[in-house]
């Protein structure tokens, strides 16, 4: 598994199972054009690439190259890694027809194809230093699993910035990634603190 501390932006959320499988990173998907009125997501992308970068990649037909296009257009190039998959046609499995230029998008090709793409781009198998704030950490400090749980847990997530739809385990992820487990834990009481 290659792994990368940049921010690996997919078109939907089968291109984003598709790509756990074989990249160790934070991976979120656009949903399509939803991207163009997130700007939520949109800062957040800003703000994570200035810190780890980008690695867009997206269906190599016109919406992936439009939602590409869109992501450089608010980041820097220098911040930006783009991984381009090849120009296949066919047909994804799930779907019933094939799509308006009957291309395969990321998700219905090969693994070792992405794994190109990914070399392509210069994605190598970073180290990536991570802490070692657990599932059961988020538990403990009552970010899931309890009754008030959503409720602390979106105001953490608006403090850091990150989207409200970011799921548990890119949550866990950028935590990881950004803090050590004891100055996370410190985020958390100064969260709580504010709305006391």
């Amino acid at each position: 598994m290659i792994r990368t501390n940049r921010l690996v932006i997919v078109e939907g959320k089968y291109d984003k199972i598709k790509l756990e499988s074989i990249i160790d990173a934070i991976i979120i998907p656009t949903h399509g054009f939803s991207i163009f009125k997130d700007k939520k997501k949109c800062a957040f992308i800003k703000e994570y690439a200035k810190k780890h970068g980008v690695l867009i990649l997206t269906d190599s037909d016109a919406a992936g190259f439009k939602i590409r296009n869109y992501i450089a257009s608010m980041v820097p190039a220098e911040y930006i890694l783009n991984a381009y998959i090849p120009d296949i046609l066919g047909k994804e499995k799930r779907k019933a027809t094939f799509s308006s230029e009957r291309k395969l998008g990321v998700e219905g090709v090969e693994s070792q194809i992405i794994i190109q793409a990914l070399k392509n781009a210069g994605i190598e198998d970073e180290k990536v230093v991570e802490s070692h704030t657990s599932s059961y950490d988020l538990y403990r400090l009552g970010l899931f699993g309890r009754p008030d749980s959503k409720k602390q847990r979106l105001r953490l997530i608006y403090h850091l910035q990150l989207p409200e739809r970011i799921s548990k385990n890119n949550l866990l992820k950028y935590i990881n990634r950004n803090f050590t487990k004891e100055g996370f834990e410190a985020i958390v009481a100064e969260v709580e603190e504010e709305y006391v």
